[in-house]
């Protein structure tokens, strides 16, 4: 019998090689080139192609999760025929948030399970206390057998626990392979097309935090969500970083209990510090999470320097942008660090990718320096250019409201977000300039 013919395949782009480089030549990235076994094509029916304008679009039928945290990081829930890819880090929780969405919907639903045996998972489940009258369990790692599940059972929703233990006879290569994982995703993703069901899939991640395998498989699937959150605190995060039926960057925040994960409906006061008087370099901000409005406490410490380099350290909030907002503030506001350590950090184990951020860290910078703390009741949000200017953020009229509901009574933000109407129960305060906020902060 002749011998499969082998080729390369990089783990981060997918390109195929028909040998080994020890960078992929289709995108650079270095060791990430691995053997898999090039599959022969065998001829493919010609198919007509029907005009776009023919198609009837219906309109999203929704299917709820009955946990409202991940109906609101998926969208409102899930659709039929939507595949969504579910990463974290060993032991965060993926497959018990995804068993007790099973157990409380309302639809049928099928969990694959194939890094455990049927007595874990229903010990599990006994465990949570969850009803699973509707939940069918499989384990099984062969594709073709899990294939045939979904096609017998035909139920609305599935979850299939892991995708890196799946394999096909097709392949000649390991469970967990590169060509594996890519064609065991792309077999489950078009079966729930065809069928309509609503598929989750869960991923095992690197120690980067990324998922593993291809970076193809996050092209394959609709929706990727990651599951985040300190193994030393009970509070978890998920994440929607692709979704072609929601908005991206969307948050949902679970507590972990004995009972199992539980939704945080007001996820703000987790992310907010509880002082008993101000203390120097602590500003509220006030954020977006995809639509969801937040407000989170940033904090900065400023101390000399013990060696020629200061240091210029940020946990949950962008790195690079912290060296530019110093620079700013000397040179637009006569605040000068360079002979300090600066260490900034977002409460709660949040992350903050937005520049609306930027007015929140340089007043906590220069509360920490001057040791003199901002008032207790100020929320603040707003983007700083390079010219020493405040530009306005999206949303602020959400912003305010969400401030204003936990009792926050002043506001100081861009000029350019003061809304027309008043926002009951807080005071704006508008800034056209980091100085002037500076000054202003002096003021309060």
């Amino acid at each position: 019998m002749a011998r499969a013919k082998s080729a390369y395949v990089c783990s981060e782009c997918g390109a195929t090689a028909l040998q080994w480089f020890g960078s992929c030549p289709s995108c650079a990235a270095v060791g990430t080139l691995s053997e898999t076994f090039a599959e022969k094509s065998a001829a493919r029916p010609a198919v007509k192609p029907v005009a776009l304008s023919d198609i009837k679009a219906r309109s999203l039928e929704r299917i709820a999760t009955g946990l409202a945290e991940l109906d609101r990081a998926l969208g409102a829930g899930l659709v039929p025929g939507q595949v969504v890819l579910l990463g974290g880090d060993p032991g965060i929780g993926k497959s018990t948030l995804l068993l007790q969405a099973l157990a409380a919907m309302a639809e049928p639903g099928l969990y694959v399970s194939g890094e455990e045996s049927a007595e874990q998972v229903a010990m599990r489940a006994r465990r949570l206390a969850l009803d699973v009258g509707g939940v069918q369990l499989l384990a099984e790692t062969q594709l073709e057998r899990v294939l045939g599940a979904l096609e017998s059972a035909r139920p609305r929703v599935a979850v299939v626990d892991s995708i890196q233990t799946l394999w096909t006879e097709a392949l000649q290569s390991a469970p967990g392979s590169v060509a594996q994982v890519r064609e065991c995703a792309a077999q489950l993703a078009r079966h729930a097309k065809r069928a309509g069901t609503a598929l989750a899939i869960i991923g095992h991640v690197t120690k980067e935090g990324a998922i593993a395998g291809p970076r193809v498989l996050e092209h394959i699937v609709d929706t990727v969500l990651y599951f985040e959150g300190d193994p030393s605190s009970s509070f978890r995060l998920i994440r929607a970083v692709k979704n072609r039926f929601g908005a991206v960057n969307e948050l949902g925040v679970f507590a972990m209990t004995e009972s199992g994960l539980r939704g945080v409906g007001n996820p703000s006061r987790l992310f907010l510090s509880t002082h008993d008087r101000p203390v120097p370099g602590s500003c509220v901000l006030a954020t977006l999470e995809g639509t969801r409005p937040l407000l989170v406490e940033v904090q900065a410490l400023v101390d000399a320097a013990h060696s020629p380099n200061p240091r210029r350290l940020s946990v949950g909030l962008e790195p690079n942008r912290l060296a530019m907002l110093l620079a700013v503030l000397h040179r637009h506001a006569g605040i000068a660090t360079w002979e300090q350590d600066v260490f900034v950090n977002a409460v709660g184990g949040v992350r903050i990718g937005e520049p609306a951020a930027d007015l929140a860290v340089c007043l906590a910078v220069v509360s920490s320096l001057s040791d003199r703390p901002i008032a207790q009741k100020l929320a603040v949000f707003g983007e700083i250019g390079l010219a020493g200017e405040v530009r306005p953020a999206p949303r602020g009229q959400e912003r305010l409201k969400e401030a204003a509901k936990l009792g926050f009574t002043k506001a100081l933000i861009p000029k350019a977000n003061v809304p027309k109407a008043r926002t009951p129960g807080i005071e704006i305060i508008a800034v056209e300039r980091v100085d002037q906020a500076v000054a202003k902060l002096r003021d309060l």
